[in-house]
């Protein structure tokens, strides 16, 4: 079956080539990918209309300092947050509960797991976990008016297939990525 089959080795290729950077270049390349994280989030605030369709382009930048490593992938995070705050608070209380966890949960979930359904379903139950504690703990309409403030089962089911299916995407994505930086290490 397609979901239980082991991913290939071309994230571990990626890690080891990351291993070999220099301390510096490591930390450039997470301050990197925290400034993208950081664009990629503000583009809803910056650019209304089109911004939407950038905003979660921010999942990949943690995603991928997160299968590299884990230390990298947490002051990523962290800094992408604090640098939200200066450029765009109003995006603070959405990064840190969608995108950006989404991109954690995946990215750990390759260290831990080695079938794609593990993978996808950490991812998914993260982002699922995420909404929800926006949607009922501090009410924030991050789905639109149309949900519903109170707690409901078919909701919550409907997030958690909406989740899996945006986190099948990524995993997708991100193992085509890794594809081709092996290709490019290997040059």
């Amino acid at each position: 079956m397609y979901f239980l089959k082991s991913i290939s080795n071309e994230v571990k290729s990626g890690q080891l080539f990351f291993k070999k950077l220099s301390k510096t270049r490591q930390l450039v390349l997470g301050a990197l990918f925290t400034s993208l994280a950081a664009l990629f989030q503000s583009a809803g605030g910056f650019l209304p209309g089109i911004g939407i369709f950038i905003s979660p382009l921010s999942t990949a930048p943690i995603l991928f300092c997160f299968i590299l490593s884990l230390p990298l992938g947490i002051i990523t995070y962290i800094l992408t947050n604090l640098t939200l705050l200066i450029i765009q608070p109003s995006e603070l209380i959405i990064f840190p509960f969608t995108t950006g966890i989404l991109g954690i949960g995946i990215g750990v979930a390759f260290y831990f797991f080695k079938q794609r359904l593990y993978i996808i379903i950490s991812g998914a139950i993260l982002l699922t976990i995420g909404i929800i504690t926006l949607l009922y703990v501090f009410k924030f309409p991050v789905l639109g008016p149309m949900i519903s403030k109170n707690f409901s089962l078919s909701t919550t089911c409907f997030l958690f297939l909406f989740a899996f299916l945006y986190s099948w995407i990524w995993v997708e994505l991100s193992l085509a990525y890794f594809k081709r930086l092996k290709i490019f290490i290997s040059l």
